[in-house]
């Protein structure tokens, strides 16, 4: 008997932010995981609660109220072809890019990809931002404790404990 075995596709952990302030986030934000879930070559392995924060400007115009979270992907794509995979996720889910920081119907954001470091014009990983951002790293501890910042050699509880949360609330459906 003769056994054919074929090569694995290397597989790839990336982390990524979710957030929506236009619309009906908890369905958008559903809807974009399952997406993705349904693009070859990824996988939503874990996603954490949703959390209800308050909008980053970079004005003092009003905006709706942030619905977060995050998830770990499993993938056998490149990071420049996830980054486009998430800006195309984005644009079906009506995202137009007016204005930077700008209410929107979807943001996602590639913060993690395995311990790469990588700068690109289009794409910097990790996420140059994270660190500072509550709104990332307190759904991000929920599901990734344990993963190691390859830049501040912290883990993602560590960092967490480190910013101001108390406009991240935990939001249960």
């Amino acid at each position: 008997m003769s056994i054919c075995a074929f090569p694995s596709e290397l597989r790839h952990q990336a982390l990524i932010a979710l957030g929506s302030n236009l619309g009906d986030s908890k369905l958008i934000l559903e809807s974009a995981l399952d997406k993705l879930d349904r693009t070859l070559g990824i996988k939503v392995k874990a996603r954490s609660h949703f959390y209800q924060t308050k909008a980053v400007t970079l004005d003092e115009r009003p905006q709706p109220d942030y619905l977060n979270a995050c998830a770990i992907l499993e993938t056998t794509l490149i990071p420049a072809a996830l980054l486009r995979v998430l800006q195309q996720v984005e644009q079906d889910f009506g995202r137009i890019r007016h204005e930077r920081w700008g209410a929107r119907t979807l943001d996602l954001d590639l913060l993690l990809f395995d311990d790469v470091i990588l700068q690109t014009t289009d794409l910097e990983i990790p996420h140059p931002r994270m660190n500072d951002r509550a709104f990332v790293l307190v759904p991000l501890s929920e599901i990734a404790p344990d993963w190691i910042h390859p830049v501040s050699g912290q883990a993602i509880a560590q960092l967490a404990e480190q910013v101001e949360r108390s406009d991240v609330k935990k939001i249960e459906f």
